[in-house]
C-alpha cells in the first residue's frame, strides 16, 4: 500500500445545503457520491461537518434560546450538551453510515477522539467556544493509511478543563477546525460545500477569484458578514501553508467533483506560491 501524505490530502468542509432538503441531518445523495468517487480514485478526503441546523432543532425541542455573535453560536452549558450530543452522535453517524453504505469507506470522530484537537475558551461573550491551540495530526495519518476517510465532528479537548465548573470539551466552529486542520497537514487544498454560491461583492455578484490581500480587505471592510467571516479567516488560516482554498455552492450538482476536477464552481483564494 502506497502511503498517504498529508499534504496531498483535500480538506472538505460540508454544511448548509450539503445537510439535505427534508431533514435538517441527511448529506444530499449527490455529495454522497462525489466523496465516495473522489475515495475510489485514490484521492485522500478529510471531512469535517457542521450541523447548526440540526443544533438550533434539537435546542427548540428542549426549550433552549439560542444567541449568535459574529455569525458563531454562543454555548453555554445546557447548550453544550446539545452540541456534544447531536454533533459527536446523529450529524456524525448519520454522514458515516450514508458514505459506507453507498461503498465508501468512512470512520466518523470528533476532535476530542485521539486528541485530534485540543483548545481553550477564546473569549467570555460566547461561552464554552474553544479556540484550537493544536492539532495532533497521528490519528489522521492512522485511519488515512488504513484507506478510511476521517468525518470530523468540530468538538476539541478543553486544555486545562475540568476545573472552576469548565467543561472538558469545548464547541469549536467547523469552519475554524477545517481551516486548521488544513493548516496542521499543509494540505493540497480546502474547500467549503456550503449553501451559497461563494463570496459576493458589493454589488452581490459572485467574486471568482481573489488573493489572501483581497480576501483580509473583504473582512476589514466588512462586506464579509455573517457566516461568511469564519469562512473567509479559516481560509485564510489554510493558506499559511496550502496553496487554494474554494467556496462553492453545493446546490449546484456534483460540485465537489467539478471542484476538484478543475471547473472553480465558486470563489477560489489562491496564494502566489508554486
Amino acid at each position: 500500500m502506497i502511503k498517504t501524505k498529508l499534504n496531498e490530502v483535500i480538506v472538505v468542509k460540508i454544511g448548509g445545503s450539503t445537510f439535505g432538503k427534508h431533514e435538517p441531518s441527511v448529506l444530499d445523495v449527490g455529495d454522497v457520491e462525489d466523496i465516495v468517487e473522489l475515495q475510489r480514485r485514490g484521492i485522500p478526503l478529510v471531512i469535517v461537518h457542521g450541523g447548526g441546523k440540526m443544533i438550533t432543532e434539537w435546542l427548540k425541542k428542549q426549550a433552549i434560546t439560542t444567541h449568535f455573535v459574529r455569525g458563531e453560536r454562543v454555548t453555554d452549558r445546557p447548550t453544550l450538551e446539545v452540541v456534544i450530543s447531536v454533533l459527536a452522535g446523529l450529524a456524525n453517524k448519520e454522514i458515516v453510515t450514508l458514505l459506507n453504505s453507498r461503498e465508501g469507506k468512512a470512520v466518523g470522530i470528533s476532535g476530542v477522539d485521539g486528541a485530534l484537537l485540543e483548545g481553550k475558551l477564546r473569549e467570555k461573550e460566547m461561552g464554552f467556544v474553544g479556540t484550537v491551540t493544536r492539532v495532533n495530526t497521528s490519528i489522521l495519518d492512522t485511519l488515512l493509511n488504513s484507506g478510511f476517510i476521517p468525518v470530523i465532528a468540530p468538538l476539541s479537548i478543553h486544555v486545562p478543563g475540568g476545573t472552576d465548573g469548565e467543561p472538558l470539551i469545548l464547541n469549536v466552529n467547523g469552519d475554524t477546525v477545517a481551516g486548521e486542520i488544513a493548516a496542521a497537514i499543509a494540505a493540497e487544498r480546502l474547500i467549503f460545500l456550503t449553501d451559497v454560491d461563494g463570496i459576493h461583492d458589493k454589488q452581490d455578484n459572485l467574486i471568482s477569484h481573489l488573493s489572501p490581500a483581497e480576501a483580509e480587505e473583504l473582512l476589514s471592510s466588512g462586506v464579509a458578514s455573517g457566516g461568511m467571516i469564519p469562512k473567509i479567516k479559516a481560509c485564510l488560516k489554510a493558506l499559511s501553508r496550502s496553496r487554494t482554498a474554494s467556496i462553492i455552492g453545493g446546490k449546484t450538482p456534483h460540485a465537489l467533483l467539478r471542484e476538484i476536477e478543475g471547473e472553480e464552481i465558486g470563489t477560489t483564494i489562491r496564494t502566489s506560491r508554486g
